[in-house]
């Protein structure tokens, strides 16, 4: 758990939150002394729909003000329900024709003062109804006197609504459809630590190895501790048979039929990646339609509902199906109502998704490339073992300095360039030996072949340099090939490799001094000359030596503040380069 912020204390930060969130839409209000913020272009002849709680769940609920979703939201303190009076007062700013719902989840505090609001919205002549939302499965039935606790699937009978409310749907319309979609949700959380409010102590953490399921979104312990820590594919599917387990007598709360369709809405608590979010999402979708037979009509993914900082998140799958049953509308209707447009964060987590296809059809096999035909006449031949020999010692000697080159790219870098060494040279081993690439003896065939790893296998900078550089060295040579015969193949590799570097010199400004692989291939270049390969190999030892001494000038080094009189690490990429051609040297 990070317990830095940038504000240090919650005093006043609720309020400047929301005035930063409703920044986005104009047409949005605030009234900050109730926390309330309502749509100033809401249509008064539609059903008004009302949701809030506390704050720190943000976008909920003020990020979903506006046109097919809420009329009005209310906040109230990090994690603390809003008063009654903030309540009412958020029912008079959209007073509609039709009648107000309010949406809350399913805590003590928010069904007290909704609840009161709505009656006293009633006594004022407010046609108004309230729908409290619980859909934690991890409770249990025997757990709890109050039912299941709110999660996040609750933003998604706050869509519904609001598409229903805009599309013109009445009070009893309305109403039921959330009634019935609310009951027809399951959900759970889990979390890899607690979050942490600006300005208080230290809550309860987890173990570097635990991960607690059935967590809620205000730092609640969960229902279980899991240790060791589970993987991300057991973790999920623990999750989804606690989620749909029909014989579980304890939280069998919905019931899925051959046919049914589902929405699925998986929500960041607010502290994992996006990039883990949506692998988490794959996951889950390979395993319910694997495992459960499931694949959802509709899936939301992001922050739906936060908790602060929290390492967790949660999931939510709908059986819309069952929801249309009980109620006035359709399964597509429902579907349309989730579609609607808004002009509200939801778009951000939705997307697009009125026309979907089956999945692996997202999936498609990159293009049939046409099989590489070298010519004869300007492929270089050499002995095939000395070419294989050469290789594999370039690769053993790359993969075993792969820890060294990572540490300094670590230091001075983004920790990359060993990792993106070893994966090529390991894709060069792999050629040599699934493909017998050095059989023939084509050094063509074998630049094809690290042209194809480069391209394929290899980023960031480097990858890009080294791509540029084979391909380069690979024309000059075919373009030259008679050179091999006239004046013998060391002045032959001089000219290619000279030329790959003069080529690159259009792409990069990296010279000499910079700290870069160049530092190492330009004296490379320049040693071959002689003729000799040991001149070419000296050179660049003593180039990659030089980097020691050197201040970074491109790339993300030059970022960081250095010290060169404290010492530094070699550059990876220029060291990466020196022990390649020493791997070359020592197979000649």
């Amino acid at each position: 758990m990070s317990k830095r912020h940038l504000f240090q204390s919650s005093d006043g930060l609720v309020t400047k939150a929301i005035r930063g969130i409703i920044s986005y839409n104009p047409s949005l209000s605030l009234d900050e002394t109730n926390r309330v913020v309502f749509d100033t272009a809401y249509n008064k002849y539609n059903v008004s729909i009302i949701s809030g709680g506390g704050s720190g769940h943000e976008p909920a609920w003020s990020g979903y003000v506006g046109e097919n979703l809420l009329a009005a939201s209310v906040a109230g303190d990090i994690f603390a329900s809003p008063s009654t009076k903030q309540i009412l007062s958020a029912i008079d700013r959209v007073p509609s024709d039709k009648g107000t719902i309010l949406v809350v989840t399913n805590y003590t505090g928010d069904c007290l003062h909704f609840g009161l609001a709505n009656e006293k919205a009633i006594a004022k002549g407010h046609k108004c109804r309230m729908i409290i939302c619980g859909d934690d499965v991890s409770v249990g039935r025997k757990g709890s006197l109050v039912g299941r606790r709110g999660l996040a699937g609750e933003l998604g009978v706050l869509k519904i609504l609001g598409g229903a409310s805009g599309a013109g749907g009445s009070l009893d319309q309305v109403y039921n459809l959330g009634v019935a979609f609310s009951q027809q949700i399951v959900s759970i959380a889990a979390t890899l630590d607690h979050c942490h409010v600006p300005g208080r102590t230290e809550h309860a953490t987890l173990g570097s190895d635990e991960v607690e399921i059935g967590t809620g979104p205000h730092n609640e312990p969960g229902y279980k501790k899991l240790s060791p820590a589970p993987s991300a594919q057991d973790l999920v599917k623990t999750l989804l048979t606690y989620l749909l387990d029909e014989t579980d007598p304890e939280r069998g709360y919905v019931k899925f039929k051959a046919g049914d369709e589902a929405i699925l809405l998986v929500s960041n608590f607010g502290g994992i990646s996006h990039l883990e979010m949506a692998a988490l999402v794959d996951e889950l979708l390979v395993q319910l339609a694997a495992q459960w037979k499931l694949e959802p009509v509709r899936i939301s993914n992001g922050f739906l509902e936060t908790s602060l900082n929290a390492p967790a998140f949660s999931v939510s799958i709908v059986n819309v199906t069952a929801a249309a049953a009980n109620c006035s509308y359709s399964v597509e209707e429902i579907k349309s109502f989730f579609d609607a447009k808004t002009n509200t964060c939801w778009e951000s987590l939705t997307g697009s998704q009125s026309v979907r296809r089956p999945r692996q059809e997202q999936f498609v096999q990159p293009p049939v490339e046409p099989k590489k035909v070298i010519e004869e006449s300007k492929d270089l031949k050499v002995d095939p073992i000395v070419l294989d020999r050469m290789l594999r010692g370039a690769c053993d000697q790359l993969i075993a300095a792969e820890p060294d080159l990572t540490k300094w790219d670590t230091i001075m870098g983004d920790g990359d360039c060993g990792e993106t060494l070893k994966t090529g040279a390991s894709c060069l081993i792999a050629a040599l030996d699934t493909k017998k690439l050095a059989v023939q003896g084509s050094v063509i065939a074998v630049l094809q072949e690290l042209e194809e790893i480069v391209e394929g296998k290899m980023g960031g900078t480097l990858g890009g340099i080294l791509g540029i550089f084979f391909v380069s060295m690979r024309n000059a040579l075919e373009e030259n090939i008679a050179m091999a015969k006239s004046e013998g193949l060391p002045r032959l590799w001089a000219k290619a490799v000279q030329a790959a570097l003069d080529n690159l010199a259009r792409y990069t400004p990296a010279k000499v001094g910079d700290r870069t692989v160049m530092d190492t291939l330009i004296p490379f270049a320049e040693g071959l000359r002689s003729g000799v390969f040991s001149d070419g190999l000296e050179a660049a030892i003593k180039g990659a030596e030089l980097t020691k001494t050197l201040k970074p000038k491109l790339g993300r080094a030059t970022y960081i503040g250095t010290d060169s009189s404290k010492g530094l690490p070699p550059d990876p990429g220029a060291w990466g380069a020196m022990v390649a051609i020493k791997g070359l040297q020592a197979g000649m």
